[in-house]
């Protein structure tokens, strides 16, 4: 694992190389799922099933093989071990109670002239989840993805989830039930997207679609965007840390590898104002990798993509963190909340030392879908806003076109609109 010093030469040189980390290679694999998405669009469920046949290893007989049956979700629940059943309705109670406080509402704004002004909060119809399921399950994805569409009021909830084999994990399936999915496919990659972009003989087109996926479901939501709305275009997992002189280097260690440990391609980030501490966490790093039941895939991630960076003063070290605006941001300092007000771009936040970033994908109830590679300087976390959209209200009295009208119609003159015109004078 690399450690770069602020004072060194080559240091920009490095860093720079630290904020592209979030370039997707999106341009080799767009041809590819283009086509993809045009055989969705052209050939509906038959293309679906030659690519569950060409990519997940398995060929659907009918349209109904595609289908996930509520019956196997309950069946999955029912033989699940008690200390996961009481795991998954802790997370599900503590990430809706969360999410029912960001739940927006309809105002209305009456002036004394009797006009009215508001906004109309409602949900959209359909919203589309996209759950991977390929290196690994992710239940805690269902969770995530599908409460807020439910603290939203979505009325209908697809899930595409890709099957290898036509296997499926129990607890993928438990979740769903926890979640009342009453429609699920066994759809995955840009087929599942194209498939709830443009509909199916029997997946439905929906309004907006969220999840995360590799770069194939990442290209796939860009291209498909207007088509349908999207919560962001993710890529690989990433984790930054803030630690002064009094952090803990096993902590620090063993949090850089739990995002390691994701994926190959995922960036694994500290910054610390402490020599010893640096060289501390590399050497606990090293110690803990053996251990791990995916040592391949994070060694491969600490040792391409991962970096500790030594910086005279924590001022530098939230200086640098802002450029590179992680996903995750843990602050290991003894006065970690003196710091939040200065952090200006980060997916979430963890303060203190007992706030691993695990908490956050599983339990706390912020959500866990979050901007990466930099994303987060204009991107926010997957949260209600996502699954709802705003009207504007508008009602003007008798009175109120008396106030306001004449001003409209010399703008609308002005900019040579004269039906515009004529159409306030009218009223007048």
């Amino acid at each position: 694992m690399k450690i770069f010093n602020i004072n060194d030469n080559d240091f920009k040189e490095n860093f720079d190389l630290l904020l592209e980390r979030g370039k997707m290679d999106i341009d080799n694999v767009s041809e590819t799922v283009k086509t993809l998405l045009d055989e969705i669009k052209e050939d509906k469920n038959i293309a679906v099933k030659n690519h569950i046949e060409r990519f997940d290893n398995w060929s659907p007989t009918d349209d109904e093989d595609l289908k996930i049956s509520v019956n196997d979700m309950k069946q999955a629940y029912d033989v699940l071990e008690d200390d996961l059943k009481k795991a998954l309705h802790l997370a599900y109670d503590r990430i809706s109670a969360f999410h029912k406080k960001q739940l927006p509402k309809s105002w209305f704004d009456y002036e004394k002239n009797g006009n009215i002004t508001g906004q109309k909060v409602s949900p959209v119809d359909i919203a589309g989840l996209y759950i991977p399921g390929g290196k690994a399950a992710y239940p805690s994805s269902l969770l995530m993805n599908a409460i807020p569409a439910i603290v939203a009021g979505v009325e209908e909830i697809i899930v595409c989830t890709p099957t290898p084999n036509n296997e499926i994990n129990n607890l993928l399936l438990s979740a769903m039930h926890i979640c009342g999915i009453k429609k699920a496919f066994k759809v995955g990659g840009a087929s599942a997207i194209g498939a709830m972009a443009y509909g199916t003989q029997n997946i439905p087109k929906v309004d907006v679609i969220t999840g995360p996926g590799n770069i194939f479901v990442a290209t796939a939501k860009k291209l498909v965007f207007g088509e349908v709305n999207i919560d962001m275009i993710a890529g690989p997992s990433e984790i930054g840390i803030i630690a002064d002189n009094k952090a803990d280097s096993k902590l620090l260690a063993i949090d850089l590898l739990s995002q390691a440990e994701h994926d190959e391609m995922a960036s694994s980030i500290m910054i610390t104002t402490d020599k010893n501490i640096a060289i501390s966490t590399k050497d606990h790093i090293y110690s803990f990798l053996k251990t791990l039941s995916r040592e391949e895939i994070a060694r491969k991630s600490i040792e391409n993509r991962g970096a500790i960076i030594i910086v005279d003063t924590l001022s530098q070290a939230i200086t640098l963190m802002n450029k590179i605006a992680p996903e995750h941001l843990e602050v290991m300092c003894e006065k970690a909340f003196d710091i939040l007000p200065l952090i200006k771009h980060a997916g979430a936040i963890f303060l203190g030392k007992n706030t691993p970033e695990p908490i956050g994908d599983y339990i706390a109830g912020p959500n866990h879908t979050l901007p990466t590679g930099g994303t987060a300087k204009f991107y926010s976390p997957l949260s209600v806003d996502n699954f709802i959209k705003k009207s504007s209200v508008i009602s003007i009295s008798d009175d109120g076109i008396k106030d306001i009208g004449e001003a409209c119609a010399i703008l609308a003159n002005k900019e040579g609109l004269t039906a515009h015109e004529k159409s306030v004078r009218l009223r007048l």
